[in-house]
Formats: structure tokens, C-alpha cells, sequence
């Protein structure tokens, strides 16, 4: 897997680690990412809008009623 390096706050990196009570940066860190995209596909797999349907939703044409 390709790694990226950034730079974060201190501060947000330090509330991140003692939210998640994980005392390396780079694990806190990682795992919130890794939380934010899995709740992304659970949310996917409730609803079913995937972002491929999305893409199809904008741009099926419009009925105009009345």
C-alpha cells in the first residue's frame, strides 16, 4: 500500500489520540480514517446510494409536471 505523509495540528492530533486512547499519533490517526470510510460503506450498504447511482440520479433527465 503507497503511504502519504501530511501535516496535521498538533492539537487536533493530540485530542484525536485521547479520543481514541491510542497513544501513537500515526495509529489515532489512522484509525479514524479508517472508521470515517467504513461508516461511509455501511451507510452505503443501508441505502443503497452508492456514488455511481448518485452520478446516474444527476444526470437522468428531468420530468417537468404541469
Amino acid at each position: 500500500m503507497a503511504k502519504v505523509e501530511i501535516a496535521l495540528d498538533a492539537e487536533l492530533v493530540v485530542e484525536v489520540m485521547v479520543l481514541a486512547g491510542i497513544g501513537n499519533p500515526r495509529d489515532a490517526v489512522e484509525a479514524v480514517v479508517r472508521d470515517y470510510v467504513a461508516r461511509g460503506h455501511r451507510t452505503e450498504a443501508r441505502t443503497g446510494e452508492t456514488a455511481e447511482r448518485l452520478r446516474e440520479i444527476e444526470t437522468e433527465p428531468k420530468v417537468e409536471e404541469g
